[in-house]
């Protein structure tokens, strides 16, 4: 995204409120420089006056902020300038995995001049705080990887999962539809995360060590992806899955669940949905991919895929944001609002 801005000539910093070593290795690996608040502990679902301190100086020049996940919305609010743009954005629902915040949104809601919404809880959420619709826009991210080719000595067939092994990505649950499915494929995990050692015990204990490998994080999961049979996201929360749309790209059924955007996102037949949670129905889906009972509309999926483009999504943020500088905020007071 950072490079896809630059062509359109809008150079960037990414100044960051918490980050793991990992994604911080991945931003060196791709050379991007990243500024991190030292003091940072998951600043995305916290209210921190400290992050909004730290950040005065780093913005104190910028024509336009893009602050992405209420912390960092909530902290740029109270510190950017009268004159300068800014836009936040959310991915998921606001869960509030640390408790609700002591603060209201709408005092920093008040100050966004725009706001990109990821999924339809995200959207829900910001408009019940108070933002005006019509400043709300549709967010999309960039997909990498979209004309990988599966790399050699993978099992085929193959059933793929690939992101964070964290409960709202729900590989537990896969875990316990493949116990439901003895005839089933090599099942691959890629990512890594808290449930790690669960999901080996969970292995162990299904007795299916022998057809299911954790693969740990990858930077390339679209090599794994091409040329699976089946694609599956389990997620108890998910907005917009760039899993998903990277296995449609690469002509793979995918199969999700009914939570938040990914109905939404799999609609069409570019997909199938199955109840979030249960594992039986996940199991059945996954046995009528594999035996060809049901199939998803591979072509229109691909299309879909296709529209999340780096040079495309780049190309729309780029075009939003000179737009927003020419109107220079006239809805906005020259004050900043209080927040609390």
């Amino acid at each position: 995204m950072i490079d896809g801005l630059r062509a359109h000539g809008i150079t960037s910093r990414l100044l960051v409120g918490w980050a793991t070593p990992a994604g911080l290795t991945l931003a060196d690996r791709m050379g991007i420089d990243v500024e991190l608040y030292q003091d940072g502990g998951d600043q995305q679902w916290q209210a921190d006056p400290g992050f909004a301190d730290w950040l005065r100086p780093r913005v104190a020049e910028a024509e336009l902020v893009h602050a992405h996940m209420f912390g960092a919305w909530w902290a740029a609010a109270r510190v950017v300038d009268a004159g300068t743009v800014l836009v936040g954005s959310e991915h998921n629902e606001l869960t509030w995995p640390r408790g609700t915040p002591v603060t209201s949104l709408q005092p920093g809601l008040a100050r966004l001049d725009r706001f990109y919404a990821h999924g339809p809880g995200a959207w829900r959420a910001i408009v019940a705080g108070g933002f005006p619709p019509e400043r709300l826009r549709d967010g999309i991210s960039p997909i990498g990887g979209l004309d990988a080719t599966a790399r050699e000595h993978l099992p085929t067939p193959r059933i793929v999962f690939a992101g964070r092994l964290h409960p709202e990505k729900g590989p537990d649950l896969l875990l316990s539809a493949l116990t439901q499915l003895p005839n089933a494929p090599p099942a691959l995990l890629l990512g890594e995360g808290p449930l790690r050692d669960e999901l080996l015990e969970r292995i162990t204990a299904g007795g299916i060590g022998d057809r299911v490998r954790l693969c740990g994080w990858q930077n390339g999961p679209g090599s794994y992806i091409a040329g699976a049979s089946v694609l599956v996201v389990p997620s108890r929360e998910e907005a917009w899955s760039q899993t998903a749309v990277l296995g449609m790209a690469l002509g793979v059924p995918v199969i999700g669940t009914d939570v938040d955007g990914l109905p939404l996102t799999l609609a069409g037949a570019r997909g199938i949905i199955v109840p979030a949670g249960d594992t039986e129905a996940l199991a059945h889906a996954i046995d009528a991919v594999l035996a060809g009972r049901r199939r998803t509309d591979l072509a229109a999926a691909r299309r879909y895929a296709l529209k999340f483009t780096a040079a495309r999504v780049s190309a729309g943020y780029a075009r939003d944001y000179r737009a927003l500088l020419s109107l220079r905020r006239p809805w906005q007071t020259t004050r900043t609002p209080d927040a609390v």
